[in-house]
């Protein structure tokens, strides 16, 4: 679709920082599944009127769906107009995007311009962003010093991650970024994992904002965390770099897992639907001994059991299969896993990046 007006110079994905305001004026669904990150979603369609619309497009004429279009467009503007865009000062410089640099995008984009607001156009819209997307995640993670922070279950890897930001450090947090803790019981509750393209496009604008000169910490991880697929050269490039071992007693694990996964020990039916997923690994005799340990709530028996049974061999044979200098890595040993003893060990890591091979 050709847009209303055609703002001087064609603005791309490489000149997002340059706006006040990215504003995406797609259908609220079709914000939720991605967008750009920071983008304000001020549709000038919902999903109903797009659906209608395309409906009357194709089975009416092509005519008679603009001519609706165009009203319901200009009446949603005009409601955000009223709404949210009132209040902006004269100097405001949004940058506005649809699906493909269409008329939604070129309506609300016209309508700014003609109050005065150096409102501008993302040339392509959404489909040239996630392209330019994928394109740089074809390319970005090999561009940066990984450090792998390696470490059995429950070694309180991603509390290392944390230390190693406030210590100053570039971290790459994929748990946090995927809200999911990389393992069958590692839904976070109350937050749902982005859509995959979200999740792109989230890592993306992360990769974005690393110094290639300085290294950058990332936890090891499985090409998929939870539902969401880690991109490839990702996964490579951790594979080739250097690691950090992070060694924790058996005892601390286990205490550190029922403090993170205490809403299991609220919701023993939940675990033991989680547990059944372990079936095919672990035999059901044993499936239905860890559920008899969670029904009498032996926890500290049952995480025991399951680290040494299931998670530590897990990750020990993936670890040894794909991290080839991890015997060679850095070795972190933790005697508590407090916020204090957490900086001292990132202070080690940085100091040990920074000295000379």
């Amino acid at each position: 679709m050709e847009c209303f007006l055609k703002t001087a110079g064609a603005i791309t994905v490489a000149q997002l920082a340059e706006f006040d305001e990215i504003i995406d004026v797609r259908s609220p669904s079709e914000f939720a599944a991605d967008h750009i990150p920071g983008a304000i979603n001020y549709p000038v369609l919902n999903d109903e009127e797009r659906a209608r619309i395309g409906t009357i497009y194709k089975q009416v004429s092509p005519f008679d769906a603009r001519k609706l279009g165009a009203a319901l467009i200009a009446h949603n503007i005009a409601r955000h107009l009223e709404q949210h865009f009132v209040h902006r000062p004269r100097e405001w410089h949004p940058l506005v995007y649809c699906w493909r640099g269409g008329k939604r995008s070129g309506a609300m984009t016209h309508v700014l311009s003609q109050i005065g607001w150096r409102a501008q156009q993302l040339e392509g819209g959404y489909k040239t962003y996630r392209h330019a997307v994928l394109e740089a995640l074809a390319i970005l993670p090999q561009q940066f010093r990984w450090r792998v922070v390696c470490g059995l279950t429950g070694s309180g890897k991603s509390r290392l991650l944390q230390a190693l930001r406030e210590a100053g450090a570039q971290v790459l947090d994929l748990e946090q970024l995927t809200c999911h803790r990389g393992s069958v019981l590692g839904n976070m509750p109350g937050a749902p994992q982005p859509s995959q393209k979200y999740f792109d496009s989230l890592m993306c604008a992360e990769l974005k904002q690393f110094d290639p000169a300085k290294p950058v910490y990332v936890e090891a991880e499985s090409k998929k965390i939870g539902d969401l697929r880690v991109p490839q050269t990702m996964i490579d490039a951790m594979w080739q770099s250097d690691c950090i071992r992070l060694e924790v007693e058996l005892v601390s694990r286990v205490q550190l897992l029922m403090e993170e996964y205490a809403h299991f020990l609220i919701d023993t039916p939940t675990l033991e639907q989680k547990l059944d997923c372990l079936i095919g690994l672990h035999s059901k005799e044993i499936i239905g001994h860890w559920k008899e340990l969670a029904s009498q709530k032996q926890w500290e028996q049952l995480v025991e059991e399951l680290l040494v049974k299931h998670y530590d061999p897990a990750y020990t044979r993936s670890t040894l299969k794909h991290y080839a200098r991890h015997a060679q890595g850095l070795v972190l040993q933790a005697d508590d896993l407090s916020e204090q003893a957490m900086l001292r060990l990132a202070r080690t890591a940085i100091a040990g990046a920074a000295a000379p091979v």
